[in-house]
């Protein structure tokens, strides 16, 4: 398709944005088959969020592999038992956080895998005692992941080990998290529906 080789034109160029807009106009009108075939390429080019995104457009076909792909999985387990948190846990925040695209920046300068933000990762520095640690636009995976992964822990230990309240607290904010708990404790279904932020 026309629309899709433009599309692998401006990834190629790292244009990403560019991409992305020529990708969804191409793939607006597809019948299920064409855009699990499209969903497929974009996998076997690395666009995981592309892959998800246009896999999940199908209404009668599925395919679990591309809708829920796992790229990056021995670096994320790893990363788990390191920390001491389940990794389909990670898996499943890493592909809500930036859907695989370890280029991933955010417009509030979330950055990486896991969207860790800044002042986020300058503390995980201090606290993982990396003295020279400065930030640069060309973060490896596995430093953001060992960042994220950190900060999870931390943020499940504040919240006494609610994996509910610490995938809200990684993408709001601990003390948020902490302030949307009821008085009396909710079952993790409820307390989602409580969220006054949609994103998180």
């Amino acid at each position: 398709l026309p629309g899709l080789a433009r599309a692998r034109a401006w990834y190629r160029l790292g244009l990403r944005y560019e991409g992305n807009l020529e990708w969804i106009w191409a793939v607006r009108d597809l019948d299920d088959v064409a855009l699990l075939g499209a969903a497929e390429l974009a996998r076997r080019e690395g666009w995981y969020d592309r892959a998800i995104a246009t896999a999940d457009r199908a209404r009668r076909l599925t395919n679990q592999e591309l809708r829920y792909p796992t790229p990056y999985q021995d670096l994320l387990r790893a990363r788990a038992r390191e920390f001491d948190v389940d990794d389909a846990w990670l898996i499943g925040l890493v592909r809500q956080e930036s859907r695989f695209t370890a280029s991933a920046r955010s417009p509030v300068g979330a950055a990486g895998l896991m969207q860790v933000m800044p002042d986020t990762a300058r503390w995980v520095a201090r606290k993982l005692g990396l003295k020279d640690w400065r930030p640069a636009s060309d973060d490896t995976p596995d430093e953001n992941v060992n960042f994220g992964t950190f900060y999870l822990k931390h943020i499940l230990t504040q919240l006494d080990g609610s994996p509910v309240l610490a995938s809200a607290g990684y993408n709001a904010g601990p003390r948020r998290a902490q302030g949307w708990r009821a008085p009396v404790p909710l079952e993790g279904a409820e307390y989602i529906d409580t969220i006054p932020l949609q994103a998180t």
